[in-house]
């Protein structure tokens, strides 16, 4: 990745920042800060995503009108990456905590 697109990225991250709400509810709860805040709410992005694609896929398979394949396909591809990338994260954390673990005292 070319440092110029980096640098967007960041650009991007950086205008969003003072959009973002810390306040907001998850499940009627307040979501706690921080990271496990933030991977609880990706967490659960992440099932609404394959829980919508799972239903739409069950509408196309029972010939409900207005589904088309090419949505019901993207969007069953939109939540095996959510899922892929989700389990990618909780293997760097694992990882992470293993290498904390084996540090000499």
């Amino acid at each position: 990745m070319a440092i110029s697109s980096i640098e967007s990225v960041l650009q991007q991250m950086r205008a969003l920042a003072p959009t973002f709400d810390r306040s907001a509810t998850v499940g009627g709860e307040v979501a706690a800060g921080g990271f496990a805040g933030e991977l609880k709410k990706s967490l659960n992005r992440i099932s609404d995503m394959q829980n919508q694609a799972s239903g739409q896929a069950e509408a196309f398979e029972l010939g409900k009108p207005g589904v088309a394949l090419n949505d019901v396909m993207i969007d069953l591809q939109k939540a095996n990456i959510g899922f892929q990338t989700g389990l990618q994260v909780r293997n760097k954390v694992v990882q992470a905590y293993q290498e904390i673990m084996n540090m000499p005292a």
